[in-house]
């Protein structure tokens, strides 16, 4: 996936599509650390790109959640665009002109404050007891509710996808991690049939890893997204993309 589409283009065109829901999920437990340069270089383009996409009319919307060991009640940030462009169906082509310049002057200043807000999140430490576990299944009812809107909705996590919590009927990649793509597609589907439960649309997913592309395979453990990429499809998810 390119997340760059916009980024050559200075000149913001109204959008004449549905509104956009964005789901920023930020790993903020003890396994990723995005004051590693790489990590740090990486997330503040991936969050550039996306406000680029995403924020083109008013109505968007982006929310931000911090995955730890209660993610569905972790709530960050939560941001709608008000910048309107007016109907200029019969303006002349000036008035036509400065609307759009107008509109274009807003939507910048809106993406500019949400980008600044966004960023602080992603540097926001958590030095709490929550930052031991990693509850990635707590997104799908934030999902489910973000569809319910009816909005096309875009979710983005910012983690290295390792599940951890400890307990019966759940995954605890830390210490047990699928040993194969075989096991975490046996994994995801047997977990899929409980997590069913939640009706989250079909939203476009991207994961977005904090590995450089020389990490090891114990590092980046490939089953690991696997499951994932498996588990999202079960639930009905078409279009899975990992950075």
């Amino acid at each position: 996936m390119c997340l760059t589409l916009f980024s050559c283009s200075t000149e913001q065109k109204p959008s004449t599509s549905d509104p956009t829901y964005t789901l920023i999920f930020i790993d903020k437990t003890r396994s990723v650390n995005v004051n590693r340069a790489f990590v740090m270089r990486k997330y503040q383009q991936a969050i550039n790109d996306i406000i680029e996409q995403n924020i083109r009319q008013k109505g968007d919307r982006l929310d931000v959640y911090f995955i730890h060991e209660n993610t569905s009640k972790a709530r960050a940030l939560n941001m709608t665009v008000r910048a309107e462009m007016e109907d200029v169906s019969a303006a002349s082509p000036t008035d036509r002109e400065a609307a759009e310049t107008e509109f274009d002057l807003l939507l910048t200043r809106e993406k500019a404050q949400i980008r600044q807000r966004v960023l602080q999140q992603l540097v926001a430490q958590n030095d709490g007891a929550s930052n031991q576990r990693t509850d990635i299944w707590a997104s799908l009812p934030v999902i489910e509710k973000a569809s319910e809107t009816g909005l096309s909705v875009k979710v983005y996590y910012l983690s290295d996808m390792i599940e951890s919590v400890p307990g019966a009927n759940r995954r605890d990649f830390q210490k047990t991690p699928p040993r194969d793509n075989t096991q975490a597609d046996e994994w995801a589907k047997a977990d899929a049939q409980n997590l069913k439960r939640y009706t989250i649309g079909s939203p476009e997913i991207t994961m977005l890893l904090p590995f450089a592309p020389n990490a090891s395979v114990r590092e980046n453990n490939p089953a690991v997204t696997q499951y994932w990429q498996t588990l999202f499809a079960e639930l009905g998810v078409g279009n899975v993309m990992e950075e």
